[in-house]
């Protein structure tokens, strides 16, 4: 297993989950996300890779799966919009693994039900979650067609 793989794995098996479901570490994105419901990623915070981590998890995760991404500077929506769920995409601000307030973020045309469901998972690991929109405007959206 690479260092980073196995460092991750020692640093989120800490976190309890057993109240809310099953944390289990994976060898590839495939094996991960095959069952998922939820889907975190933690690659850097870049935008290369995390449009390649997109790309992966709206291939390889069934259409009920949720992707939630920590990142401090890249809007969800841009993230959102390059992939087929668009709607089932959200943000996180803060540290997932030491206590504190989260901002949980969504873009346009998100689905509340899940969002909601997002936002239950995250207090239910004993989280404030604050909840916003995405205050980052986007700069992939090239063809948005602008009214008035």
């Amino acid at each position: 297993m690479p260092a980073n793989l196995r460092r991750a794995q020692d640093e989120y098996f800490s976190l309890e989950v057993e109240a809310v479901g099953t944390l289990s570490v994976a060898s590839t994105v495939e094996d991960a996300v095959a069952r998922a419901d939820l889907a975190i990623d933690f690659v850097p915070d870049e935008l290369e890779s995390k449009l390649e981590i997109f790309s992966l998890l709206d291939r390889m995760a069934p259409p009920r799966c949720v992707f939630l991404t920590p990142t401090e500077v890249l809007s969800i929506t841009d993230l959102a919009s390059c992939v087929y769920r668009p709607e089932r995409c959200f943000a996180v601000r803060g540290d997932l693994a030491r206590e504190g307030k989260l901002r949980l973020i969504h873009p346009e045309g998100f689905l509340g039900e899940v969002f909601l469901q997002v936002e239950r998972f995250l207090q239910a690991l004993g989280r404030d979650v604050v909840v916003e929109a995405d205050p980052d405007a986007p700069i992939l959206m090239k063809n948005l067609v602008k009214t008035g």
